[in-house]
C-alpha cells in the first residue's frame, strides 16, 4: 500500500502496517515522542493497523490532537489510582482538555479532600515507573456491557452507542475502561505530570445537568518534560493573580450574594462606570456606521418564540413564566423583536440595508454548574444587532460587520489574543435547526467565501452553529486557558421568510431579505471580564472608572487638593480625592492597588508654586501643572491610547 506523508513523500507499506511501525521507520527519536497519527482526516491510534493507501501524519505533542492523546492516557492513570487507593469509586468519564485533562467520580464518601490530592498524585507516580502495557481491544455490545455491568455510568455510555457500534477499551496494569482512544503507547513519556485540584475535588453534575447526580471532578495536566510543567505552573499561577472572579471582586467591579441567585452578579460602582464607559462607546460607534437604536421589550408572549422557533429549539434554556394557557418568557435574543419592528412597515430595496442596534439585556436559563463570575450569567446585557439586506448587499454588509468587530478588538488591545470559528450546522442532525438544508448550504458556502476573501485565518466547527444559521465566532482565551466566544456574526437565509419580512424588489415582486445577526463586543459583562483579565485590572485611563486620584500629604493642603479635583471635574476627567488622615505613603500604595493611572500628590511645594506631584504608571514623573495633567487625560481619553502598563 502507498502511504502519502508530510511533505508529500510516498513510501510503500505492507497492509496492516501499523502508525506506530512507520513512525518507528521514519526515525526511532519520531516513534518515542508519537502520541497518534492521523490518517487521512481522521485521528487514529498509533496501534491501528492501515490497509489502504492513506495520507499519514504522525502526531507529537506538538499537535494539538498529540496533545489530547498524550492528557487523555494521563486521565486513565488517574482514574487507576483512584482505584487502587479508594475500591468501590465509581467512574464516569475522563476527557483530556485545553490545559489538562480531568476525571469525574462518583464515590460514596463525598468529595476528595486536599489532604487525599497529594496521595492520589504519589499514586499515579508509582504507576508510571510501573510502566504497565497499555493495550487496545474491541468488544461486541453484549460483551461489552457484562464487561462494565459494575459501572452504571459506562453502561450509559455504551446504550446511548449505535447498535453496530465499534466498542473500544484500554487496558493497562490490571485497570480496563472504556474508551474509543487513542492513547499512548506506554507511560515513560509521562514525565511532566500533576493534580491542579490542590484544593480536592469539585462538584461536576453528571452529563452536565442539575438533574443527575453530582461527581466529583479531579483536574490534573500532563507534559513530555518537567520543565514544561514548572513553566505552566509559574504561568497558573499568574493566572491566579488575573482570574477576574478574584481580581474583580477584590477591585470592587462586582460581587454576588448568595440570597441573589447563581449567575446573577452586581455591577457595583466601579463596575457599572465601566459598563457605562463601553455601551457610550459602542452606541456612538455604530451610530456612526449607520446602525439605528431600538428599544424592545424584556418578555414576550411564547406566540413570538413559536414563530422565530426559540419554543422548539431553545424553550430549556429560557425563563418562562405566567398561566400554562397563555405563557410568557424573559427573551435570550433580541431578533425577534426587531424583525416585528421592521414588519411594521413597508419596505423597498432603497430602503435597505437597515441596521437595528441595541443595548439589549437577555435572560439564559444556564445550569448551576456553568455560572462563573461575570463570564457564565443568567442575565447580561449584550450589543445586539441585527441588519436587513439584499442578497446583493450581502457581501459588503458582512465585511462592514467584521470590520466592526476588529476595530472594538483592536481598541481593546486584544487583536492579537482572538482566533476565529467558522461555526457551521450538523446536516446528519436536521432537528435542530430551521429553514431548508438548501438554505443552509448556501448560508456556509456564502460565508466560507467570504471569509477567505478577508483573509482570516478560522477553524471549522461543525455542528456549532446557531439553530437559524452559520456563524464566526470571535473567540478569547481567559487565563486558564479556556476559550470564550466574545463576539458572534451569523448569517441568516430562514427567519425572514418565518416571519413575512418582505421588500418590493426594482420590478415590483416581493422578496425574503437576508439578515445578519452580529454583536460588536458582545457581552458586556463577559467583555468586562477579559478586560480586568488582559490588564490585570489596571485598565487603560480611557476605560479607568477612576481616572485621577489626588492626595493632599496632611489636613493642612486639603483646601489646595481640593481646588484641583474641582479643575478635573470640571473638564470631565473621573476624579477622586483622598482626605483621609493617613500617611500619604499609605494612600500612594492604596491607590496603586486600585490600578489608579494617575496619583496626584499635593503639599506645601505644590500648593505654593500652583503644581502637583505626578506618579503615574511610569514612575514617579515629578512636578506638573493641572494643566499638563488635564491635557495628557483628554488625550489619552479622547484617542482611547493603551497605556494600561500591565
Amino acid at each position: 500500500m502507498k502511504i502519502t506523508l508530510k511533505g508529500g513523500i510516498e513510501k510503500e507499506y505492507a497492509s496492516g502496517t501499523t502508525a506506530y511501525d512507520i513512525a518507528r521507520d521514519l526515525s526511532e527519536g519520531l516513534a518515542r515522542a508519537a502520541c497518534a497519527a492521523r490518517m487521512d482526516s481522521a485521528v487514529v491510534d498509533l496501534r491501528q493497523p492501515i490497509t489502504d493507501d492513506c495520507a499519514l501524519e504522525i502526531l507529537t505533542f506538538d499537535d494539538p490532537d498529540g496533545r489530547k492523546a498524550f492528557r487523555h492516557t494521563a486521565s486513565h492513570v488517574l482514574a487507576q489510582a483512584v482505584l487502587r487507593l479508594y475500591p468501590g469509586v465509581k467512574l464516569a468519564i475522563g476527557p483530556s482538555t485545553d490545559e489538562g485533562f480531568y476525571y469525574d467520580f462518583d464515590r460514596d464518601s463525598g468529595a476528595f479532600t486536599a489532604e487525599e490530592i497529594p496521595v492520589i498524585e504519589a499514586e499515579i507516580k508509582k504507576i508510571i515507573k510501573e510502566d504497565p502495557p497499555i493495550e487496545r481491544f474491541t468488544l461486541p455490545r453484549d460483551k461489552a456491557l457484562e464487561l462494565v455491568a459494575d459501572e452504571p455510568y459506562k453502561v450509559e455510555l455504551i446504550n446511548d452507542l449505535p447498535e453496530d457500534a465499534e466498542i473500544g477499551f484500554y487496558t493497562q496494569g490490571g485497570f480496563t475502561d472504556l474508551c474509543a482512544g487513542p492513547h499512548l503507547m506506554n507511560m515513560k513519556p509521562l514525565k511532566g505530570i500533576k493534580l491542579i485540584s490542590e484544593a480536592g475535588s469539585s462538584g461536576a453534575y453528571w452529563r452536565g445537568s442539575e438533574k443527575n447526580k453530582m461527581l466529583s471532578r479531579i483536574y490534573g495536566t500532563a507534559f513530555p518534560k518537567t520543565s514544561e510543567l514548572e513553566e505552566y505552573l509559574i504561568q497558573r499561577e499568574e493566572a491566579k493573580k488575573r482570574d477576574h472572579n478574584k481580581l474583580g471582586r477584590e477591585l470592587g467591579i462586582f460581587t454576588s450574594h448568595e440570597a441573589i441567585g447563581q449567575g446573577l452578579p452586581l455591577l457595583m460602582p466601579k463596575g457599572a462606570k465601566i459598563f457605562q464607559i463601553l455601551t457610550r462607546f459602542v452606541e456612538d460607534e455604530e451610530e456612526r456606521r449607520g446602525y439605528v437604536l431600538t428599544k424592545t421589550p424584556y418578555m414576550a408572549k411564547s406566540d413570538l418564540y413559536k414563530i422565530s422557533g426559540h419554543w422548539d429549539l431553545y424553550r430549556e434554556g429560557m425563563f418562562i413564566m405566567g398561566e400554562a394557557d397563555d405563557p410568557y418568557a424573559l427573551r435570550p435574543m433580541t431578533c425577534p423583536f426587531q424583525f416585528t419592528i421592521y414588519n411594521a412597515g413597508q419596505h423597498s430595496y432603497r430602503d435597505l440595508p437597515i441596521r437595528y442596534g441595541e443595548t439589549a439585556t437577555l435572560f439564559r436559563n444556564e445550569s448551576s454548574g456553568e455560572m462563573h463570575g461575570l463570564i457564565r450569567v443568567r442575565q447580561f446585557t449584550i450589543s445586539e444587532g441585527h441588519l436587513v439586506m439584499t442578497r446583493e448587499q450581502l457581501g459588503d454588509e458582512f465585511r462592514g460587520v467584521v470590520d466592526l468587530a476588529n476595530f472594538m478588538m483592536k481598541t481593546f488591545g486584544i487583536e492579537n489574543d482572538i482566533s476565529y470559528r467558522f461555526s457551521m450546522w450538523d446536516p446528519d442532525n436536521k432537528d435542530k435547526y430551521v429553514g431548508e438544508p438548501e438554505h443552509w448550504e448556501e448560508a456556509q458556502e456564502e460565508m466560507e467565501k467570504l471569509l477567505n476573501e478577508l483573509g482570516l485565518d478560522f477553524v471549522k466547527a461543525p455542528g456549532e452553529a446557531a439553530f437559524y444559521g452559520p456563524k464566526l465566532d470571535i473567540q478569547f482565551r481567559n487565563v486558564h486557558g479556556k476559550e470564550d466566544t466574545v463576539i458572534t456574526i451569523q448569517i441568516d437565509f430562514a427567519l425572514a421568510e418565518r416571519f413575512g419580512m418582505t421588500y418590493t424588489e426594482r420590478d415590483g415582486s416581493k422578496k425574503n431579505p437576508i439578515i445578519i445577526h452580529r454583536t460588536s463586543i458582545g457581552c458586556y459583562e463577559r467583555t468586562i471580564a477579559m478586560l480586568i483579565e488582559k490588564y490585570a485590572g489596571a485598565f487603560p485611563t480611557w476605560l479607568s472608572p477612576t481616572q485621577v486620584i489626588v492626595l493632599p500629604i496632611s489636613d493642612k493642603y486639603s483646601d489646595y487638593a481640593g481646588e484641583v479635583y474641582a479643575k478635573l471635574k470640571a473638564k470631565g476627567i473621573r476624579a477622586e480625592i483622598d482626605n483621609r488622615a493617613e500617611k500619604i505613603g499609605y494612600k500612594i500604595r492604596e491607590a496603586r492597588n486600585e490600578r489608579i493611572p494617575y496619583i496626584l500628590v499635593a503639599g506645601e511645594k505644590e500648593a505654593a508654586a500652583g503644581t502637583v506631584s505626578l506618579r503615574s504608571r511610569a514612575g514617579d514623573e515629578g512636578e506638573v501643572t493641572v494643566e499638563q495633567v488635564i491635557e495628557r487625560v483628554t488625550f489619552e481619553t479622547e484617542t482611547r491610547v493603551n497605556n494600561s502598563g500591565s
